[in-house]
């Protein structure tokens, strides 16, 4: 797809900053949820409920915002970086909580993050040049081979890892029933830390492409696979923080349902937790439609009319939010 190009002189388009300021407001939106729905056995007004549920809407569209202004807008390669990032905004926060946690931070989170945010507004919005189709880099053709093949690796434990969450709609003993199956084979001593590596080359090879191709503007399509990418890499570290550091090492505990939902609070009710429901939404969305984003590439240079790829990645976006949107309400008590 043609990058476009565009001087310096010709002004900055005020829009490119409303990435990284939604991001600021992000902590404080979910502590607005939180008084809204108030602790555990709080009577909820239907009011309430309501404004709790555009507040998240709100928060939950600030990666959307990232994507949107990756796309449209006129930015630096620094800022559009900065945009894409934004998109990943939901992790980075319980990332950075976890963080926090692990070396004892005395500093609320939502400080830390909105200094953190403004220090790399203000460092992406120091750079002038020029917004560019990025330079030919050789190998790079390989490394999206290289990608794309871990990728099946790693799609075998996603699509199980999310079906398995799909049986938490049946209640925490038939998620418990599927995981303790699938543990004894991703868990096994030699598959587990090839699992871990592919995951890794994942992120690290992941992260390689989108710095390349967030040097430009591009089409939506590619912008959303850039996007989702980029907060896939971010969700994988920071869920393999939270897990193998945090849980396993740092509490000794199991990572089974009630690690996954924060019993006993839940993650409705905790102004902790509360940071995990759009975390693990955005993770099952963004996760899926990484790889439909991906798979309509493939087709596409294997013959696939452009028109029938486009659709199909449509419906796997839409199915995509549909099996999130299932996920998030089992994990908040939904039972069928």
């Amino acid at each position: 797809m043609k990058a476009a190009t565009y001087s310096a002189s010709r002004g900055v388009d005020p829009f490119v900053f409303a990435p990284p300021l939604a991001a600021v407001t992000y902590p404080f939106l979910l502590m607005l949820f939180h008084a809204l729905v108030g602790a555990p056995g709080t009577a909820v007004s239907g009011a309430a409920v309501l404004g709790a549920t555009l507040v998240l809407a709100c928060a939950c569209a600030i990666p959307a915002l990232g994507i949107v202004v990756a796309w449209r807008s006129r930015l630096t390669p620094a800022m559009r970086r900065l945009a894409y990032a934004t998109v990943a905004a939901p992790s980075l926060y319980v990332f950075l909580g976890v963080v926090q946690a692990l070396v004892g931070s005395p500093i609320p989170d939502p400080w830390v993050w909105c200094a953190l945010w403004l220090a790399a507004a203000l460092w992406a919005s120091r750079g002038a040049s020029q917004d560019a189709a990025p330079p030919a880099r050789p190998g790079l053709g390989r490394w999206r081979l290289a990608h794309g093949a871990s990728a099946v690796i790693v799609c075998l434990y996603v699509l199980f890892h999310l079906g398995n969450h799909l049986m938490g709609l049946g209640g925490p003993e038939a998620h418990a029933v599927v995981m303790e199956t699938g543990r004894t084979v991703y868990r096994a001593r030699i598959v587990e830390p090839i699992l871990v590596l592919a995951f890794l080359f994942q992120v690290g090879s992941g992260l390689y492409l989108a710095w390349h191709w967030s040097a430009a503007r591009h089409g939506f399509l590619r912008t959303f696979q850039i996007a989702s990418g980029v907060f896939l890499s971010i969700f994988i570290v920071g869920h393999m923080n939270s897990v193998f550091i945090y849980a396993r090492t740092y509490l000794g505990i199991p990572t089974d349902w009630d690690f996954a939902t924060g019993a006993p609070a839940g993650l409705i009710h905790d102004p902790w937790n509360v940071r995990l429901l759009p975390h693990y939404a955005l993770g099952v969305f963004f996760g899926l439609g990484h790889l439909v984003a991906g798979l309509r590439v493939v087709l596409e240079a294997h013959g696939m009319g452009r028109r029938a790829a486009n659709r199909l990645w449509g419906a796997g976006v839409a199915g995509s939010a549909v099996i999130a949107v299932a996920i998030i309400a089992g994990m908040c008590g939904l039972r069928i």
